[in-house]
């Protein structure tokens, strides 16, 4: 049987940091490793390093039957495309199933349980698809926020003094994108069987309030947080130039904080790894200068 792992999307930032991690931290031999990619070229590091880099588009299903011809687990990065990703990703299923992968891990998101929200819905299609696949074994890990969404917009609210959110009281447990990335090669990199669900996190969960607060005392200015709606935050994010679907994504994201489905605290980092999540106060102190703007 074959023991080839595959890592879709290698060229992204968490794909790149997942191929580290496999190389670095848990001394997968290179080549054991495919890296599949729209841009090869983008990962010549890692070629060189001895990792096969193959060409795969998701939207070209011949693409992914060559790219995971002879493999045993494939990790499957959500992709960037916000128009329909669960179409992808059902093609990248179909195509690991074909190819006789024994096991597929999943990146999600936490509780997508209200496909009503655009920022639900391909993370819970993409969850059934895998549910009612015929894949011997599976693994969703439902990824919370990234410490690093926060360089996106806080460097702006930062300089405005003013944080307009849709979050009410509800808090994320933040997770760095490299503990994220360590988790999936973790898993990866396993013989793990079966079908489970893991929520990656932080240890501790923040309101949009306590952030700002801990962020105004880092960067040295005072940060108010006005709560508006879900619809007045999208037409705010237009009104700066935010596409629409764009807008609606970000405000959903916030709807989703607001209903409680960010905040729990599951300790299956730890139980996966072995090591505690990055602290969000230890970024913070690192990452302060860019967060000022």
């Amino acid at each position: 049987m074959s023991d080839k792992l595959v890592v879709t999307g290698a060229s992204g930032q968490l794909g790149k940091l997942v191929l580290h991690h496999l190389l670095d931290s848990l001394k997968v031999p290179a080549g054991r490793i495919i890296a599949t990619t729209r841009t090869p070229d983008a990962l010549a590091e890692f070629a060189a390093r001895g990792i096969e880099v193959r060409a795969a588009d998701f939207d070209d299903p011949a693409s992914l039957d060559a790219a995971f011809a002879g493999v045993s687990r494939v990790l499957l990065i959500s992709t960037a495309s916000f128009s329909d990703r669960s179409v992808q990703h059902k093609t990248a299923i179909a195509a690991a199933q074909k190819a006789g992968a024994t096991h597929v891990i999943y990146t999600s998101l936490p509780e997508p349980v209200d496909p009503s929200l655009a920022i639900v819905r391909d993370h819970a299609a993409t969850e059934k698809a895998l549910a009612e696949s015929d894949l011997p074994g599976w693994t969703v890990l439902r990824n919370n926020w990234y410490f690093e969404n926060l360089l996106w917009t806080v460097p702006d609210i930062a300089k405005s003094g003013k944080w307009f959110t849709a979050t009410g009281d509800g808090a994320t447990a933040y997770i760095s994108r490299d503990d994220l990335a360590r988790a999936a090669a973790t898993v990866l990199a396993s013989d793990s069987t079966g079908r489970t669900t893991l929520t990656l996190g932080g240890s501790k969960a923040y309101t949009t309030a306590e952030l700002a607060e801990l962020i105004g005392k880092a960067i040295g200015r005072e940060i108010a947080v006005v709560q508006v709606s879900a619809d007045d935050l999208a037409k705010g994010a237009e009104a700066h130039g935010v596409p629409a679907h764009l807008a609606g994504i970000i405000a959903s994201g916030d709807v989703n904080v607001a209903a409680g489905r960010h905040a729990a605290i599951t300790g299956d980092y730890k139980a996966l790894t072995g090591l505690e999540p990055r602290p969000f106060e230890d970024w913070l102190a690192a990452n302060k200068a860019a967060l000022a703007g």
